[in-house]
This record gives structure tokens, sequence and C-alpha cells, in this order.
């Protein structure tokens, strides 16, 4: 080899560097060689070795993701995982652009390819909501025109998409913009006070409740978001179809992503 392996004395023999590392790295090939011929079955099965899945923000929940992997592991132990969140265009982006196989989230109900295969989540339903402190909480007008709303910053995530067209969820002409990376943070400023716009109804509808938030009446509400499950025809196997079917069968284990689903599709 070349390379000194031992150091001998008169009483005993070591490891070199060379040679703490040659033996570490055998010990890692007896262990890969143990597992090979599961690992083996499993591809021969039609089980991809890596998987990568783009989940939208919206559905994003950090509990149901960790239950969903720990079931995909249990079930394709030789299976590398990957999970990303992305906003708006940026999950069609990943899914279009970028090597994942599998978006949790997609917006719309239409495929932007025929290579990619689409099951229709449903649609969430917005509310527009201020803080129970902010002027517009007590404004007289049963209906808010835009010319009232404007006056005041719009709460926005941002689109996280680097080739696709990026979208604004909602802004009105010469309105102030305030960009936030995720749900979690536009629901806290909405909550202070600092703006105002649209919310999933589902997950406002506590602090409209408890007076947190004031529901208001806008003279051009926000449409319902339908959004979809989709994965790649070309490269995908039996896990990507085993995730599309807990979703066909609306299984718990993914009950958590569709929470703000408020108008489910029907299969």
């Amino acid at each position: 080899m070349g390379t000194q392996l031992f150091l001998r004395t008169t009483r005993s023999v070591s490891l070199t560097l060379a040679g703490q590392h040659l033996l570490e790295h055998c010990r890692q090939w007896l262990n890969w060689l143990d597992a090979m011929p599961d690992e083996l079955q499993q591809i021969n099965a039609g089980v991809e070795r890596q998987v990568n899945i783009v989940i939208n923000n919206l559905l994003y929940q950090p509990q149901t993701t960790a239950d969903l992997l720990t079931w995909l592991h249990q079930q394709f132990p030789f299976t590398r995982f990957q999970i990303s969140r992305q906003v708006y265009m940026g999950v069609w982006d990943s899914l279009l652009y970028d090597d994942f196989q599998l978006a949790i989230g997609v917006t719309g109900s239409e495929s932007l390819s025929n290579n990619i295969s689409l099951l229709p989540l449903g649609d969430i339903s917005w509310q527009f909501v201020v803080a129970q402190s902010h002027p517009l909480a007590s404004h007289p007008a049963p209906v808010l025109s835009d010319d009232m709303l404007r006056r005041y910053p719009a709460i926005n995530i941002e689109d996280t998409s680097r080739t696709l067209t990026r979208r604004v969820a909602w802004l009105l002409s010469g309105q102030k913009e305030i960009k936030v990376p995720d749900l979690s943070t536009k629901l806290a400023c909405h909550l202070s006070g600092l703006g105002v716009g649209f919310l999933p109804e589902r997950l406002c509808r506590p602090y409209v409740e408890s007076g947190a938030l004031v529901a208001r009446s806008v003279v051009n509400p926000r449409q319902p978001s339908p959004l979809s499950i989709a994965w790649k025809n070309a490269g995908s196997g039996k896990v990507v179809s085993e995730i599309a079917d807990v979703f066909k069968q609306k299984s718990a284990l993914v009950s958590g992503f569709i929470r703000m689903v408020d108008r489910p599709a029907e299969y």
C-alpha cells in the first residue's frame, strides 16, 4: 500500500492515523455489505433510493412532517429523504426545475406539465382580518373600500420561485408592502396591528372568535385557492406512489397537512 499503518514498539503495536482511517472505513464497508441484500431487494422492488419532497408553506406542519417521515423511514429504511418548504409558485418551481419528485400543495387544480400527475386537495378560503386595536376594526363602513385599505401596509409572504414568475397574493396599487418569510410571521404581524391582509379562514378563526382579530368585509374579497398534490411521472417509484395513496385515502397520517383546507376535494 506504500503507507505506514502501524507503529511498532518492543512492547506494543498501535495504528497510525492512516491505519485508524482505514479501520473505520473497513467497519463501514462491512456494515454496508451486511445491509446490501435488503437494500438491493428494495431497489429491485421499485423503491427509490432518494425522494425529495417540497411542501407549501400554507400546509406545512412540523409534527405532521415528522410523522410522515417516521412512517416512510419504517416502510423504506434504505431510502434517503429531503424536505423543503416553499411559498406560492416556489412549490411548482421546485418540482419543475429542481430535483424534487413530489409536492404537497402546488397551486391550482391543473398540471403545468404533461409529465406531472395531480391530485386535488381542495380549496383554502381567505378572510380579511385586522387586529382588534387597528383603526379598520371599528370603521363604521359595512364594506371596506380599496381606498380605505391602501392606507395601511399589506403583510405578504414572499414568493420563493426562482424560475417561474413570482406572484403577489394581495396588494393594491400604491399600497405599502411588508414581506415576511412564513405564515407564522404574517399571523404575528396581523395580531400586532402592523398591517392588513388576508389569512386562511381556518387559521384566523380562533383569533376572530377570541376577539384578537376582527374580520371585515371588503369590496374585493380574495377568491379561494385550490391546492393539489403533484408528482413526477418519470423516475417516481413505490415511495412516491405510497405518499400519493395516503392522501387519496385521506389518512390521519397526513390530516395535519390539510387542516387549512375547508373545502376538501372529493374522490
